[in-house]
Parts: C-alpha cells; sequence; structure tokens
C-alpha cells in the first residue's frame, strides 16, 4: 500500500521558480485580493481545528505546518509546539512567545514524547511523504488524544473551478503565467489519498465538509481517533526503530 510515496513533485517553470518565494510569502499573508477572499475563506478551516478547546488551553499541541503562526489567531496554549522547514513564514513574528519548541521536520521529535492534540492547517496536501508523516503522528499521540487536519478540497471540480476563477486567474493577469503548473508543485496529494491515509493509520474518523458534500465542497476537516500503533510500527520500521 503507498507505493507511490514518497511523491516527487513536478518541476516548476524557470519563470516561476524567480517569482516563487515572493508568491508563497504573499499567499500566506492574503497580500492580493484573491488571497485575501481566500484567507476568509479558510477562516473555517482554523475554526474547525479549534473547535474543541478554549481559546486559552493547556493541552499539549503538536501543529504540523505552522506557517506564519496564524492558527494562534484562534488558539493559544502554553504546551504548543510547531513544525515548519520555511523558516523565512515565522521570523520575526510576535507570536513566537506562544511556541514552545520548533522542529523543521517530524522527524526530529522523539516518540517518548505525547502530545493530547496533533492538528495541521491547509498543510496535508504539501507532504510528498505523508504516509510516513501521519504513521508518525499515531506514535506521538496520547491514548484519548485526536489527530484535527483540515485540508482544501483537492482533486474535486469545485475545488479546481475555485482557484482557476480566482487566484489563477489573477496570477495570470499579473505574471502571464500559468498558476496550475504551481498547484501541481504544491498540492501534491488530493484529498481523496489524504482520507485513505488517516483511515488507514486511524480507526475512526470524522469528517466535516464546507461545501454540500465530499465531491462538491471547498474544504474538507478531520477528527482523527484511536491511531492504529502496529500499523503505524510496520509502516515506520524501513525509516527507523519505532
Amino acid at each position: 500500500m503507498f507505493n507511490n510515496y514518497p511523491k516527487i513533485r513536478p518541476q516548476l517553470s524557470e519563470e516561476i521558480k524567480k517569482i516563487y518565494k515572493k508568491q508563497y510569502r504573499s499567499n500566506r499573508d492574503g497580500d492580493t485580493t484573491a488571497s485575501s477572499i481566500a484567507q476568509k475563506m479558510e477562516k473555517w478551516l482554523h475554526r474547525k481545528v479549534s473547535s474543541d478547546v478554549e481559546f486559552k488551553h493547556s493541552k499539549k499541541t503538536l501543529e504540523i505546518g505552522a506557517g506564519t503562526l496564524n492558527q494562534l489567531k484562534y488558539e493559544i496554549s502554553n504546551n504548543y509546539d510547531i513544525i515548519e522547514p520555511f523558516t523565512e513564514l515565522y521570523t520575526g513574528s510576535s507570536d513566537l512567545k506562544n511556541i514552545n519548541t520548533i522542529y523543521k521536520d517530524i522527524d526530529e521529535i522523539d516518540i517518548t514524547k505525547k502530545y493530547d492534540r496533533i492538528t495541521s492547517i491547509a498543510t496535508f496536501e504539501h507532504i510528498t511523504d505523508l504516509p510516513k508523516v501521519i504513521a508518525k503522528t499515531c506514535l506521538l499521540i496520547n491514548t484519548n488524544g485526536t489527530l484535527r487536519t483540515s485540508i482544501p478540497n483537492e482533486g474535486t471540480l469545485l475545488w479546481t473551478l475555485g482557484w482557476r476563477l480566482t487566484t489563477g486567474l489573477e496570477f495570470k493577469l499579473k505574471y502571464g503565467l500559468d498558476y496550475g503548473n504551481l498547484m501541481k508543485y504544491e498540492h501534491v496529494n488530493t484529498a481523496k489519498e489524504i482520507e485513505e491515509i488517516l483511515n488507514y493509520f486511524y480507526q475512526t474518523n470524522n469528517c466535516k465538509v464546507f461545501g454540500l458534500s465530499k465531491k462538491f465542497g471547498f474544504y474538507r476537516f478531520y477528527e482523527s481517533k484511536r491511531p492504529n500503533i502496529n500499523r503505524a510500527k510496520e509502516y515506520l520500521k524501513d525509516y527507523y526503530h519505532a
């Protein structure tokens, strides 16, 4: 199972490579009209992930792909760790004071460390070795803990039309380049693939959709419980001794 992982990203065009970092930061910050609208819609993703806690709480939390630390607008814990390899996104942020430990990769975290919650907002679609990451969460989560994941509904018609008619059109008018090339590079996993991996490693997965259904929605949220430890250890044995 998951023989196509780790995935290999398609190549970016030379023109997009030149503006990649600038575009990535601009998109995360909501600097353009389209990205600003997208950020307003993405509030649903953040609110779903934080719906199990008060704004200030003490649950041990690990956020995978913390980006610009924008989840801290919705929750703050005195036990909050993050994983974020792109240091430029959070450098200089005033929210750094609310972070305990910063990791660049989940492999840096020893399995003796346990969390009440592991969260991720619009990140799992980007990860080339996603089964390994989700398997590792099984070993890092407390017995009654939850993995709380929100994602774009990648791979569906409504999601594709949404970005093509907003961010994609804006990108084309501004740079004269194909935003589809950037999306294929960034979003290596579809929503269906992410769900399949979650279902393999977690015995309980509750899904909520921003839209009519999984086929006709913009976003999905998953609350995953009861990790299958044996499956996780078996999958990870080729990476390290679990």
